[in-house]
């Protein structure tokens, strides 16, 4: 599987983009061999790599040489430059939600794509395929509003 994700890495991952690991970078007993971890992070395309962690990424996963490491991220991407949020973790609001900033997640595997302005952006979703994030909008554009979405967030 690791050898498939690579691939499908390197052929949409330009030298001079940023790739953002969406968590769970390794998993299981591998995850805990450090020379292991090493060489799959060495194989990784672009220019700046950074983690936004997962339940499975180890204080070794952690230690890798990433550009960024953190609990949540916000990047500004898309033709509005807006701060979108990263999080392995599912969330019913975040900051700029109001004004169209969208959630990026992973943690639930192929069990719900989002809605949306929440996608989840899990290899399991994509044909283990990395998205940027134009494909993320034309998605959530088509994605269902969250039914719980007036409950936390009213205009």
């Amino acid at each position: 599987m690791e050898a498939v994700l690579i691939e499908n890495m390197w052929k949409v991952v330009q030298p001079d983009d940023d790739l953002w690991i969406v968590g769970d970078f390794a998993h299981g007993p591998k995850a805990k061999d450090a020379s292991y971890l090493e060489g799959l992070f060495g194989q990784l395309p672009g220019a700046r790599k950074h983690l936004v962690v997962g339940n499975h990424d180890l204080e070794l996963t952690q230690a890798l040489p990433w550009d960024s490491v953190s609990d949540i991220a916000q990047v500004k991407d898309g033709k509005d430059g807006l701060a979108h949020t990263l999080c392995h973790f599912p969330m019913i609001t975040w900051n700029g939600a109001r004004k169209g900033s969208l959630h990026l997640f992973g943690h639930v595997h192929d069990r719900w794509k989002g809605t949306r302005n929440a996608v989840n952006v899990g290899v399991d979703q994509w044909e283990f395929m990395p998205v940027d994030f134009r494909q993320v909008e034309r998605l959530a554009k088509q994605m269902p509003v969250n039914k719980h979405w007036g409950d936390v967030e009213r205009s």
